[in-house]
């Protein structure tokens, strides 16, 4: 069974850190483009960031660049995103996603549809809080 799984998620003070892991099982992430999507309470579900598999290339939110990286770790067969200098309006749901593409670029995975995906995780709460 074809499975993503987040992890990393937690409260955090602004101003702090968190590291979040999509893992997957049954599949090599190195062979999918992949996206971190957030959801805060009310709201639709947005594009953080995403990494190509073709390009390699990668792509942030303007609310997020200079803040958080995406990586991939083929050993761990593991996507990373590294989030610093979190904010309160960073708290949402973060959820990774798959698709299996061959030819797209980063700029374009992370404004196609949420459909487009073939798999999502179950998503992690990170909540950014004093």
């Amino acid at each position: 069974q074809l499975q993503l799984v987040e992890s990393g998620g937690g409260l955090v003070q602004p101003g702090g850190s968190l590291r979040l892991s999509c893992a997957a099982s049954g599949f090599s992430l190195d062979s999918y483009n992949i996206g971190w999507w957030r959801q805060a309470p009310g709201k639709e579900r947005e594009a953080v960031s995403c990494i190509s598999r073709s390009d390699r290339s990668t792509d942030y939110a303007d609310s997020v660049k200079g803040r958080f990286t995406i990586s991939r770790d083929n050993a761990k067969n593991t996507v990373s995103l590294q989030m610093n200098s979190l904010a309160p309006e960073d708290t949402a749901v973060y959820y990774c996603a798959a698709l299996d593409h061959f030819s797209v670029t980063a700029w374009e995975l992370c404004r196609i549809l949420i459909s487009e995906y073939d798999y999502w995780g179950q998503g992690t709460q990170v909540t950014v809080s004093s």
